[in-house]
């Protein structure tokens, strides 16, 4: 069962289809705030997370890994680009507060 949960205001919930949904057809990208510079390949955000103390990870080739020494924080990414989804880019957000956001497109 795919789709939707929404939450009305009279207490009842609804699961409707994903197609009704008006959030799911918009693509999400991964903004550099600031540059203003949309994230667009691995290779520009490794140079955006090197420059702010991140440093690559090679113990996993199944993933693109990224340590920061003076933190506990691991950011894991899908190997390939096309597989970046919302979910990683709120996680590079949440580990670099004020650096990056996610916009729709």
């Amino acid at each position: 069962m795919s789709g939707v949960w929404v939450f009305k205001q009279n207490g009842v919930v609804q699961l409707t289809g994903n197609e009704s949904y008006q959030g799911s057809s918009r693509r999400k990208v991964l903004v550099h705030v600031p540059t203003n510079q949309v994230v667009t390949s691995y290779d520009v955000l490794e140079r955006m997370l090197s420059s702010l103390g991140w440093e690559r990870y090679y113990d996993d080739f199944d993933l693109l890994q990224f340590h920061k020494r003076s933190s506990v924080h691991l950011i894991s990414l899908p190997k390939e680009f096309n597989k970046f989804k919302s979910m990683h880019m709120f996680d590079i957000v949440v580990k670099n507060r004020n650096v990056f956001e996610v916009r729709d497109m």
